[in-house]
Formats: structure tokens, C-alpha cells, sequence
């Protein structure tokens, strides 16, 4: 009876992911529109007559390893019986075993926002399990509920600690506020007290939009990792006068109103999924139009122009190019791309992954015709390319993903094409540095997926400067391959790059193994940099499938290890399947 199902909600009128504390009770809720305290409906909850409770319970997943401690806010207002609702934390699915608890005395039948706090005692629950979060009520009280939040006592301005400091260790400098929902998104529908914001539906992935995490959130969590913001405005269907009011406002609020961030002009604007999406003939001068009123509202700022995917760039492109010079500082582009599947029929899983591995060759390949577009049209040198959005992503396991090490294999290669490219590509975007390819949390644990480990030793290696490197290695050949790029010819099985600190003293190697069962030893020459001790940092699995998850959070990580540089040339093997760094001082 107590088991969760999502009909049960939608048969007694309750929103997901709500469900009725006694199944067997019935229809004791009512949604209801207008009149809500901040959102677009509330819902009455009607007690049953007596002393057994009718409530509303949500799994949740409480960090009990790191605190105990919980508080929240609900909004209520009384409408008979007794004045009085239960807040409480409960073992899943069993409403009668009670863990915490606290009453909240109403007051009136207006809305009021009520504070309460919860301790959890401990040994109530195991790791990784979950609980119940419940509002309940008794003896024919009907109360009227709306916006309910529920967070750890160590939350940081609202946010998981755990997760803040994955991501100040990854030392990112930029990131980015953007994706398909900001062509929809109205920036002061995220800003204000977040008790005043209303809950609406995301329009681009048809999920609710609670607007707790708006512009200042996104700041302080810029300011909590020390990176800088990159904004994505709204060139679907925003005006550039909300675009300029945005940036004045965020330039109140960061470095002292000193200005000069990076702002782009819309997301994926050449896609018909885009709400307000612009045809060829008008991206031209909707760009236009939103960099004049953003350099109005802050001649310093930098802008990046929506520019189209690699593999369809032509065209819409040049288009934006007709743009007169300083429309745009950088050109942006996109590769979000599937991995589990390929052109010639039959492939198995090998060769599925090999043509994934290959395409940062091909993408780097296709980024260079982009840059020679720009040099051909009057934006030359003064205009150059950003990579905002990318990902290699796949629907479960058995194929290289972000969440195994095979996607980090192809998320280094990835990160090595950007280095080769660093001098007419200065801005590169990870796609979701929150899930996706960077940190996750399920069932309370928080985690880096492999993707996260291969991005965090590139960016803190401390190489600033790219070096001349020569490679010989073994190439491969792939045809048919992925649905985007099914053709890359001459792929290197061992993948390259040296780059050294601001100081000159340390030289690092960045290399990605892309042979899927051969370790390959290659013999090294580094002039200049010899007879000392290299520090390795090596990223490696027993399957390119293995991922990184609750149960296992750290089953493929970064090992260190060392070993003394003879003077002259020496010899180093790559386990198969891996992400290596070398680093050697002077």
C-alpha cells in the first residue's frame, strides 16, 4: 500500500513528486489556482476526523554523514479545525515510524511563511538511504499549503558545500549561465526574495522552473569557486532592453561595477527547438541590434555571437559574418553529441568507441576552417572563435559517456584539441558543470564522474603556454563512423600536448591513450627539461565502461605517481585506455 507509484499522486489530485502519506485515505487534496501564495496553485490538505494523521510525504535523500541538522520554510494559512500542522522526517514508506518531528502553531487564514528547524538522532538512517519528508495534520483541520523548501543546516547561501568545494578544486575560470532555456528565460522572474518568485514551467524541457537559483545565486556561486560569470541573454523572445538591463544589473553586483564580462548573444539560435528562434535572413540583425544595446548599457563588454556546430557552420556563419566589425568579439560553437551509435550497421562496441575517441581530431580539424571563415571576411583579427557547449553523451553504460571512463578519454582528447587551438579559441564551456560531465549527486552522495577527474588535472596542471611538440605515433582510420562526423582519417592512438607555466620552469605532457587494448610505450625527447623528476598523474579503469557512481563515487580517479628524467631521451608506456600527465620542472 505504501509503495511509491507515480498514478497514486495524479489519482488523488497531488503534485509530483508528492505523494499521499496513507495511500488508503484517499482523496484528501485539493489543487487549487489563484489566490496562492507564490505559486501558480497551492493545495488544500483535509484531515481525516480523529487522531490518525492525513499528511503529504517526498522521498528525500538527507546528507546525515555531514550534518544532522535540517530547516526549512513552508508558506500555510489555517482554514478550520485545529490550528496546527506536523512537520516531520519518517522512514520511507513507513508513516508510523516517526525520526524527528515539530508542530507549527498557524496563525489566521492568511498566508504566512512559517520557520522550522529538524534534527535527525543518529543510526536512524543507513548510507545512501532514503527518507520522508512529511506535512501532516489531524482531527479535521484543513490547512492550505503552498511553497515548502527543506535544507541541510550547513548549506552554503542555499547551496550543497560538498558540491561547492568539487567545484572550487576543479579552479575553472569561467562559467557559463546558459542553454536552451535561456531563450525563454526573463531574468527578473530569478531575482528578488526567492519566497516572492513564482514557480512556472521550464519551457525548454517542460520541467518546473522554481527560479530559486537566479542571477545573484549564480554570482555568489561564481564567487564561492572563484570563477568569473559568462551569460547567455535572451535573443528568443527578450528585448535587448531587458538584455541591457541584465548586464547593468549584474555589473552592480560583480567587481565593483568594473564591467567587461563575456555575454552571449542567445543559444543555439540556428535551431528550430529555440522558442523565438530567428530565420538565416534576420540573425544577421538580431545580433546586431542586441550588441549595440548591450555596449550601450557597458562599452567593456565582450561578446560572443551564436555561431553554428562544426559540422554545419557554413552558412549561418557567414552570415553573421556580414555583421560590421566589433558586433562580436568571438564566434561561439556547440558539439553535444551522442556516442552510442554509428553509420555502418552492425558495429560493435570497439569500433562504437574508437570513432567517438576520434572526433576531437575531426572537430579540431573543422574549428580550423571556421577560423580561416573569419580570416576571409573583414573580422579578420578581430574576431576569433568560442566552444560554449560540449558533450559526449550516450542513454546507459555501453557506450563511451561522461559518467565512465570512456568519456574521459574523449573529454581529454577534447581538452587537448583546445589546447592546440588556444590561440584563436580563448573561451571553452563544458556543458554542465553540475551533472553532465562534471559532479553529481544521487541519493545524497555527491561525486566527480570520470569526465570530472580528466578535467580537473588539465586545469590544474598550471600550463599556460603551449609548447612546440612533435609526435610520431600509430594513426587509425575511421569510416561510417559517428552520426555527426562519420569520416576522420589519420587518428593518433596516442594523443599529445606540451605546455608550459608562466614562468617557463615546468613542462607539462598531456596525453590520452586511445587504443583500447594495447598499452603503448613511446620513446620522449624534452630539450631543456631532463635529468630531474617527473610527477605522473595517471587516469585509467579496468573497462572504459567502468563509471563512477553513489555506490562506487570514486572507481576511476586520478593515481600519482613519480619517476626519475635521465639526461637525453627516455621511455615512458601509456597504459591502454588512459588519460596521463607528466609534469617536469627545470
Amino acid at each position: 500500500d505504501q509503495e511509491p507509484a507515480f498514478q497514486r499522486p495524479s489519482h488523488v489530485n497531488l503534485p509530483l513528486p508528492w505523494e499521499p502519506l496513507v495511500a488508503r485515505q484517499g482523496a484528501r487534496y485539493e489543487p487549487r489556482w489563484n489566490q496562492a501564495a507564490n505559486s501558480y496553485r497551492w493545495l488544500v490538505l483535509m484531515a481525516l476526523p480523529g487522531a490518525a494523521q492525513t499528511g503529504i510525504r517526498q522521498q528525500v535523500f538527507l546528507p546525515h554523514h555531514r550534518t544532522r541538522e535540517y530547516k526549512g520554510r513552508l508558506y500555510a494559512r489555517h482554514m478550520s479545525g485545529p490550528a496546527s500542522i506536523e512537520v516531520s522526517l519518517r522512514r520511507r514508506n513507513q508513516p508510523s515510524e516517526v525520526f524527528a518531528a515539530a508542530t507549527i502553531a498557524l496563525q489566521g487564514e492568511a498566508w504566512r511563511a512559517y520557520d522550522f528547524a529538524i534534527s535527525l538522532p543518529p543510526g536512524k538512517l543507513a548510507a545512501l538511504e532514503a527518507a520522508d519528508f512529511v506535512l501532516a495534520a489531524r482531527e479535521e483541520t484543513r490547512v492550505g499549503l503552498d511553497q515548502v523548501t527543506l535544507f541541510p543546516a550547513d548549506a552554503v547561501e542555499g547551496m550543497d558545500p560538498e558540491m561547492i568545494a568539487l567545484s572550487r578544486d576543479l579552479k575553472t575560470p569561467i562559467v557559463r549561465f546558459g542553454g536552451n532555456f535561456t531563450s525563454a528565460y526573463h531574468w527578473r522572474d530569478g531575482i528578488g526574495p526567492i519566497d516572492q518568485r513564482v514557480n512556472m514551467v521550464n519551457l525548454s524541457w517542460g520541467m518546473p522552473e522554481y527560479n530559486y537559483f537566479g542571477t545573484d545565486e549564480f554570482l555568489s556561486f561564481c564567487r564561492l569557486i572563484g570563477a568569473e560569470p559568462q551569460i547567455a541573454l535572451n535573443l528568443g523572445t527578450g528585448t535587448p532592453e531587458e538584455a541591457a538591463d541584465w548586464v547593468r544589473y549584474v555589473n552592480e553586483r560583480w567587481n565593483r561595477g568594473k564591467g567587461g564580462l563575456w555575454w552571449e548573444l542567445g543559444n543555439e539560435l540556428w535551431g528550430d527547438f529555440q522558442h523565438g528562434y530567428p530565420t538565416l535572413e534576420r540573425v544577421g540583425a538580431l545580433t546586431r541590434g542586441f550588441s549595440e544595446a548591450v555596449k550601450r548599457a557597458d562599452p567593456t563588454a565582450k561578446l560572443i555571437a551564436t555561431g553554428a556546430d562544426p559540422d554545419h557552420f557554413q552558412d549561418w556563419n557567414a552570415e553573421q559574418l556580414k555583421n560590421p566589425v566589433g558586433t562580436f568579439d568571438l564566434l561561439a560553437t556547440h558539439f553535444v553529441v551522442g556516442m552510442a551509435g554509428v553509420r555502418r550497421a552492425g558495429a560493435g562496441p570497439d569500433e562504437i568507441a574508437l570513432a567517438g575517441f576520434a572526433l576531437p581530431v575531426e572537430l579540431e580539424r573543422r574549428l580550423r576552417e571556421m577560423k580561416k571563415q573569419i580570416d576571409a571576411s573583414p573580422h579578420a583579427g578581430k574576431a576569433n572563435l568560442a566552444f560554449t557547449e560540449w558533450l559526449f553523451h550516450a542513454s546507459d553504460d555501453r557506450a563511451p559517456r561522461f559518467h565512465n571512463m570512456g568519456g574521459a578519454i574523449a573529454a581529454a582528447g577534447l581538452l587537448n584539441t583546445f589546447l592546440r587551438t588556444a590561440d584563436f579559441m580563448p573561451v571553452n564551456d563544458m556543458t554542465g558543470l553540475i551533472e553532465f560531465g562534471g559532479i553529481w549527486k544521487a541519493r545524497g552522495r555527491v561525486y566527480g564522474v570520470p569526465a570530472y577527474w580528466a578535467f580537473r588535472m588539465y586545469s590544474t596542471a598550471g600550463a599556460t603556454r603551449l609548447v612546440e611538440s612533435r609526435t610520431d605515433v600509430e594513426t587509425y582510420d575511421i569510416a561510417e563512423g559517428n552520426q555527426r562526423l562519420p569520416t576522420i582519417a589519420k587518428v593518433p592512438f596516442l594523443d599529445v600536448v606540451a605546455a608550459a607555466n608562466e614562468q617557463g620552469d615546468k613542462l607539462t605532457l598531456f596525453c590520452v591513450n586511445r587504443h583500447l587494448h594495447r598499452d603503448l610505450t613511446a620513446r620522449i625527447e624534452m630539450a631543456g627539461f631532463s635529468g630531474s623528476t617527473a610527477k605522473i598523474q595517471t587516469l585509467r579503469a579496468a573497462s572504459i565502461y567502468t563509471a563512477n557512481n553513489e555506490l562506487r563515487p570514486e572507481a576511476v580517479v586520478p593515481v600519482p605517481s613519480a619517476m626519475s628524467i635521465p639526461a637525453g631521451s627516455w621511455s615512458y608506456t601509456f597504459p591502454r585506455a588512459s588519460v596521463t600527465l607528466i609534469e617536469v620542472g627545470r
